[in-house]
């Protein structure tokens, strides 16, 4: 397993100033945030007008290894799948192979986002690449038990478990580790039944039975730090904190 942080941990701080950043927190790989709004290391409707430009913007880490691409689009139609296609293509240049997607927001219909999940794996398999949904509280993922329904009726779709979202969500004191077989990536920060956001070491998240459940389905994948700011909060002393801890239970 590979320890790495995600580049949406730097909402305020510039593209050009966060791998040099995460070089110096001692993180040797990264996830980058392909995202078309908000903190982004490059938008999707830039890798689909301009794929040549944005491969040379993702190049450029300060030579940390990218292990993943979260991807979210605005678009809608054919546009969306363009740009999927666009990203995935991207992503085979970088030799990554997860794309982490958001999963649908909650009253979607159940046959549309089976729909659009099986064509976004149809997608990625053109080119090498697996489709990580994210486990997200608001969206069709927050229940462990739809997550992998979806996964079931999407031959080779996976997860990017944030179980943080089970430990604070509506789902909160199930039990989800039915989803660990699915898991193609992880998102990790530290969180308790009332809050999603604690700092590392004072919430319930338990890393090493995680690790190890992980582990016993073979997982050789990325755990990413996925800590966003909090008021009053040392910052980057928290993704020191969240690397060290993942790396001595490795």
């Amino acid at each position: 397993m590979i320890v790495c942080s995600s580049t949406e941990c730097f909402p305020e701080v510039p593209r050009e100033e966060i791998a040099s950043l995460l070089v110096d927190l001692e993180f040797s790989s990264i996830e980058l945030a392909i995202h078309e709004e908000g903190p982004t290391w490059v938008q999707p409707s830039t890798v689909l007008a301009e794929p040549e430009q944005a491969l040379n913007v993702c190049r450029d880490t300060c030579r940390l290894n990218i292990v993943a691409l979260s991807v979210d689009q605005k678009a809608d139609g054919d546009l969306y799948f363009e740009q999927f296609a666009a990203c995935c293509r991207l992503a085979k240049s970088l030799k990554v192979v997860p794309l982490v997607v958001p999963a649908a927001e909650l009253g979607t219909p159940f046959n549309a986002e089976i729909e659009r999940l099986q064509e976004l794996v149809r997608i990625a398999a053109l080119e090498g690449c697996l489709v990580a949904l994210k486990t997200q509280i608001g969206c069709m993922t927050e229940d462990p038990d739809t997550a992998v329904v979806l996964c079931d009726h999407v031959k080779g779709l996976g997860l990017a478990l944030d179980p943080s979202h089970y430990i604070a969500g509506p789902r909160q004191g199930r039990d989800f580790s039915k989803v660990i077989p699915y898991v193609y990536h992880l998102h990790l920060r530290d969180a308790n039944k009332s809050e999603l956001h604690v700092q590392v070491g004072q919430g319930e998240v338990d890393y090493g039975k995680l690790i190890s459940q992980l582990a016993a389905e073979n997982y050789k994948r990325a755990l990413c730090a996925h800590i966003m700011p909090v008021e009053d909060v040392d910052h980057r002393s928290e993704l020191r904190k969240m690397r060290l801890l993942l790396e001595s239970l490795l």
